[in-house]
């Protein structure tokens, strides 16, 4: 809770102090007067005092009243809302597709350790570790879209119009993954336990999949729940590279129209994200390691 206040109050004092304010913003756009912009800065109560203006605001969040959006004029939480779902899907098929191939590519370095597979595996990994979302993003729309011709550049509707956003927001993240699995398999793997699984004649595979790779994903679950917390950020621009509608869109439009309730209420939701996803993470772990889960 103490975290969620402190996020709440910094982003409400930053908006305030930035210049400009959203009576003039919405007043200059259609050629109002000075008269008219002071007057709708009384009537927005901006010119109230910031502790006056800041209480107001807290007892509003406390009865569960986000305000309203000073450009649409709709309820905050009604506004967020519409827009959840199509960024909730993108983050969750992002986080699938970098967990899928992250492991894959890990389990198969980790397998082919020390061969020309595992060193392709790892230069993989690494270019996409490097890549900023934005070149990822425009580098997927040349290939995939302009030159191949297979998925759609812009847009949504369709699982196809999926694909190359979450790659483009989480391909950092799946070389993140595929180095930490096959870190955490290498060293599982030359645990006592696992020489004796081989002298029973286990199969490899088996070994590497019943019995080291639960232990190795342990860490990965971790860096998965902060990661998806996180997305929000990462969604900002994806969404307005790929002509998405999203919460990512949504906070760009609201800062750029100074609609503080709005960016409040994003920000909000994008705290309380992050603070759930770690509570989850958190039990996860303690599921996935027994010592952790007695304690």
């Amino acid at each position: 809770i103490s975290t969620l206040l402190g996020v709440v109050t910094l982003t409400f004092f930053a908006l305030r102090l930035l210049p400009g304010d959203p009576a003039t913003m919405l007043i200059s756009q259609g050629g109002g007067t000075a008269e008219q912009i002071a007057a709708l800065r009384s009537q927005l109560g901006l010119d109230d005092p910031l502790v006056i203006q800041y209480v107001r605001f807290l007892n509003g969040v406390l009865r569960g009243d986000l305000g309203q959006s000073l450009v649409t004029h709709r309820p905050v939480a009604e506004v967020i809302a519409e827009q959840v779902p199509h960024t909730v899907s993108l983050a969750v098929t992002a986080t699938l597709l970098a967990v899928l191939l992250g492991v894959l590519l890990g389990i198969l370095a980790a397998a082919s350790q020390g061969t020309w597979v595992d060193g392709l595996c790892m230069a993989l990994a690494v270019v996409g570790v490097s890549i900023p979302i934005p070149l990822s993003g425009l580098v997927l729309i040349m290939l995939f879209s302009l030159t191949l011709g297979w998925l759609p550049a812009t847009g949504q509707g369709s699982w196809r119009h999926l694909i190359m956003p979450a790659l483009a927001l989480n391909l950092a993240f799946t070389g993140t993954i595929a180095r930490l699995v096959r870190a955490q398999l290498v060293e599982v793997l030359a645990q006592e336990y696992i020489v004796v699984a081989r002298a029973k004649g286990l199969h490899e595979i088996t070994i590497l999949v019943r019995h080291a790779l639960r232990n190795a994903l342990i860490p990965v679950i971790t860096i998965i729940g902060l990661r998806f917390g996180s997305l929000l950020g990462g969604t900002v621009v994806i969404e307005t590279l790929f002509s998405r509608q999203g919460l990512g869109r949504l906070l760009v439009d609201a800062i750029l129209w100074k609609d503080y309730p709005l960016v409040q209420g994003l920000v909000m939701l994008s705290a309380v994200l992050y603070l759930t996803t770690n509570l989850l993470v958190d039990l996860g772990y303690g599921l996935l390691n027994p010592r952790i889960h007695h304690e």
